[in-house]
């Protein structure tokens, strides 16, 4: 299904959602809270969560008949995180999709028996928030988003795309343990590539402006987006600079390439949410979280611009081509 249609499942589903109160006489009315980092109408948020009630009808929890969702998204602003994490817990769900490393702090603190299922969250066992990846324990489970080792290779990717690159500024947001963790590997595999790398911090706009700006200032520079809230949220920007200064710039997620970005390479995201309905099934029909392995990725994918590549100058080799999984021309 393209992702076009996933927007236009959602809409569909969200018509229905008011209609819980309909459930059919003697079903039970199931609760599912989704916590999301980013805005609810943010149009990932909703390839997403579409992907997830697409699922979810595929395991019989058809929305307003046997099963009501309620969403909240923080926008980018941990104090809405903090805010909606509290209400959903205050609503009493069956079982909450925590969508973002920055969703589960506040969840983990508003309740240690809701259960929770995570997706595109970096390193839990490091953050605490399973005590391990096969016997998670608690009240949480769910589906990373990658393993550290995965950011060793946008550098590789850079150099590939853009052998004159030989300055790296990282996009990374230092107060999250994620944003810490794919710097270091970042650092550690650079010289190997012949790249000297710099950091610029995330947290407003205004901090991503003045450090482009004055990274671009010198010759041979190129970008690395790591995976944060913070740019995701700021995705425009960071893709309008990259392209306003020419500078050739590595992502996390499809969603940057697809808004103009020359490459991504990483997780499908979609899909983890589309996993994460058969935990939220399981959990319904009276699982544990604990007895849940958290999961890995299975599928990564590697996107590339051309429109982009050629507006910025660089022959994209036939290697890097053929590995693609997807090219937007």
């Amino acid at each position: 299904m393209q992702r076009r249609e996933f927007i236009t499942l959602l809409g569909g589903a969200a018509a229905t959602w008011p209609l819980a109160a309909r459930a059919q006489q003697g079903e039970r009315m199931r609760r599912i809270g989704v916590l999301t980092g980013i805005a609810g109408n943010d149009a990932e948020t909703k390839l997403r969560i579409a992907a997830f009630s697409q699922e979810l009808q595929r395991f019989g929890w058809t929305e307003g008949r046997n099963v009501q969702i309620d969403i909240r998204g923080g926008a980018g602003s941990s104090a809405a995180v903090r805010k909606y994490a509290a209400e959903l817990v205050a609503l009493g769900p069956d079982v909450i999709l925590a969508i973002g490393n920055a969703t589960m702090p506040p969840l983990v603190e508003a309740s240690r028996t809701v259960p929770i299922v995570f997706t595109v969250v970096i390193d839990p066992v490091g953050a605490g928030f399973v005590q391990s990846l096969s016997r998670p324990g608690g009240n949480v489970t769910g589906f990373m988003m990658f393993e550290y080792s995965l950011s060793g290779k946008w550098p590789e990717l850079l150099k590939q795309i853009a052998p004159s690159v030989t300055r790296a500024a990282v996009l990374r947001d230092p107060t999250i343990p994620a944003g810490i963790g794919q710097f270091a590997v970042i650092q550690a595999v650079a010289p190997s590539q012949g790249l000297e790398v710099t950091a610029i911090n995330v947290s407003d706009e205004r901090e991503i402006e003045r450090g482009i700006e004055a990274f671009a200032r010198s010759p041979s520079g190129g970008l690395i987006v790591t995976a944060s809230p913070s740019t995701v949220g700021h995705r425009k920007l960071i893709v309008t600079l990259a392209a306003q200064h020419r500078l050739p710039a590595v992502y996390i997620e499809r969603l940057f390439v697809a808004e103009g970005g020359l490459l991504s390479y990483g997780p499908d995201l979609v899909d983890a949410n589309r996993r994460a309905a058969s935990y939220v099934d399981r959990i319904l029909k009276g699982e544990k979280p604990a007895d849940l392995p958290v999961q890995a990725p299975t599928k990564y994918e590697l996107v590339i611009n051309l429109k982009t590549a050629k507006a910025l100058g660089l022959d994209v080799p036939q290697t890097l081509l053929a590995r693609a999984d997807e090219v937007i021309e």
